[in-house]
């Protein structure tokens, strides 16, 4: 894999990861801190994203760039949820 074609993958991953983390913390938005349905959306999209990094052929070095996008995705989609509602 050339440095140029796994940079454009890692990137796809990373913008997978926070879109996919969205819409998840959305709904993490909605819910008592600390409940099973808030740890659920905090952990739901995971599997999904390791499944991705799995099969592009990353290893654990890349997981903190992906990690910081779901975290992204998950605070800003809990900061639409709070916009919305109040």
């Amino acid at each position: 894999m050339t440095t140029e074609y796994a940079i454009m993958i890692l990137t796809l991953i990373t913008l997978v990861a926070f879109v996919l983390n969205l819409p998840f913390g959305y709904l993490r938005g909605g819910t008592k801190k600390f409940s099973f349905l808030w740890w659920l959306y905090i952990h739901l999209p995971i599997p999904f994203i390791i499944a991705l990094r799995l099969f592009a052929g990353f290893g654990y070095e890349v997981v903190p760039i992906i990690l910081a996008a779901a975290i992204v995705g998950q605070l800003l989609g809990s900061r639409i949820y709070n916009l919305r509602v109040s």
